[in-house]
């Protein structure tokens, strides 16, 4: 069986991650709009668009010089492009007035809580967690499609946590605290890569030896 601990003192030494977002960005301002584009999207597909993007619109007053129909034309290959791109815009909108240093947009410190950055247009709870994680080191867990099946797959949440939102409930008490910055990062890189929906890579697993999943 797969402890939390386990997982966490074994997968990142063992396959040498990199601990970080594979999302591409060049301030706050891009990841949050890169994280925003992820939502029912891969991060390679991100990845395809954003660089084109980010050069023309790397903070909100120039995303907003873009316009809804030029932001439009650089997502268009993205799932709900069109609703993704009404929420950057208000997003931009909103963040217009905050001052930039040349290109480097920095959120002031009142959105690095997530109760305050979910205010924002387009910005979700799980958003908001990943994105407070990730720039800020915060403990919130941004609950995606690997982190979700993970979860049930070793057993550390029960049946009925159905939901992103309870899943993370879950986990924050499951998880020992010393590991709730990294639980998203790790997580999502190993089931994307070892730990995968459909084909397992159990041969080269770390954990194989521990995993009931595996002897099954």
């Amino acid at each position: 069986m797969i402890t939390p601990r386990d997982f966490f003192e074994i997968v990142p030494k063992n396959l040498n991650m990199e601990i970080r977002s594979e999302l591409y960005s060049t301030n706050e301002f891009t990841f949050a709009v890169a994280v925003i584009l992820s939502a029912q999207a891969t991060d390679k597909k991100v990845n395809e668009v954003t660089p084109a993007l980010f050069r023309v619109a790397p903070t909100p007053q120039k995303m907003l010089e873009l316009g809804i129909d030029g932001l439009k034309e650089h997502i268009k290959v993205i799932s709900f492009f069109n609703n993704k791109a009404k929420n950057i815009i208000a997003l931009a909108e909103r963040l217009k007035d905050i001052p930039t240093d040349k290109d480097n947009f920095v959120f002031p410190k009142k959105y690095h809580n997530r109760d305050e950055l979910i205010k924002l247009p387009g910005i979700g709870q799980k958003t908001a967690n990943v994105i407070t994680n990730v720039l800020w080191n915060a403990p919130n867990i941004g609950v995606d499609t690997h982190v979700f099946r993970l979860s049930h797959r070793y057993g550390w949440v029960t049946d009925s946590a159905n939901t992103p939102e309870k899943v993370e409930a879950e986990l924050l008490k499951k998880i020992p605290k010393k590991y709730h910055a990294i639980t998203n990062h790790v997580m999502v890189l190993f089931g994307r890569y070892t730990c995968t929906a459909l084909r397992p890579k159990c041969a080269t697993c770390p954990l194989a030896k521990i995993c009931d999943y595996h002897n099954k």
